[in-house]
């Protein structure tokens, strides 16, 4: 497949760098130094993938990271020249996949576009026969669709991980998942023994499904193996 790729940076250098190893590597490549012609591109480009520069000089990267969050749900990139930790998480929080500081090398940028194209081919990758795109549960429904969460009939706020540990769980109901196997598919990283992501997480979804601490209705962890949704 010939992967479409958003870039934005208003750093020209940068950009045309970034398109050059792209290109170079198979990627078919829309370049944008701005904001208002990047978000033209979203709506009318199939895209599989945009890597966004933090700064632009009209429009926040992060604010184009949240329109491309109210439609897709493919990876975005966020690109800064800064290195505080406020910034990273406020990438993160509103649904960017992963972060990269300038300057960087271009090759470790290549990687982790395939890296991210990869985990996201592989959540994706079901023939239509087999696609379902809704679970229903005691009350919880969760639509893949239309991206969006309701329990009893109100819309429940879930950040794009969120959703997507919550839709990885039901998609294996009666099966327990692993911590591991649930960050690797759902971050594209190697997971290490002490990441707690995972369960940070969990905490979140439980608190906004309104789960019991002792007794969890939907989201139900065993000891030492992993979570579980029963069927």
């Amino acid at each position: 497949m010939n992967e479409h790729i958003l870039i934005v940076d208003d750093e020209k250098e940068i950009a045309d760098l970034l398109e050059v190893y792209l290109k170079n590597d198979g990627y078919t490549v829309y370049k944008f130094y701005n904001g208002v012609d990047a978000l033209k591109c979203i709506e009318s480009i199939k895209l599989d993938m945009a890597i966004l520069d933090v700064m632009l000089p009209d429009i926040e990267g992060f604010k184009i990271c949240q329109k491309i969050r109210e439609k897709y749900f493919y990876p975005v990139i966020m690109l800064t020249a800064k290195v505080e930790d406020g910034d990273k998480i406020m990438g993160l929080t509103i649904g960017a996949d992963d972060y990269i500081t300038k300057p960087f090398n271009p090759l470790e940028v290549l990687a982790r576009v395939k890296t991210q194209l990869r985990r996201y081919k592989m959540y994706n990758n079901t023939s239509e026969s087999e696609i379902v795109n809704e679970y229903e549960l005691k009350g919880l429904l969760i639509n893949r669709e239309t991206h969006k969460c309701y329990l009893f009939g109100k819309e429940i706020s879930l950040t794009p991980k969120e959703f997507s540990v919550l839709w990885y769980l039901f998609d294996r109901q009666g099966k327990v998942v692993s911590s591991e196997e649930l960050f690797e598919a759902v971050w594209g990283e190697k997971y290490l023994d002490n990441n707690n992501t995972v369960m940070a997480h969990i905490g979140r979804l439980r608190e906004k499904l309104n789960e019991p601490a002792k007794k969890p209705k939907f989201i139900k962890t065993v000891w030492g193996v992993g979570y579980t949704i029963e069927k």
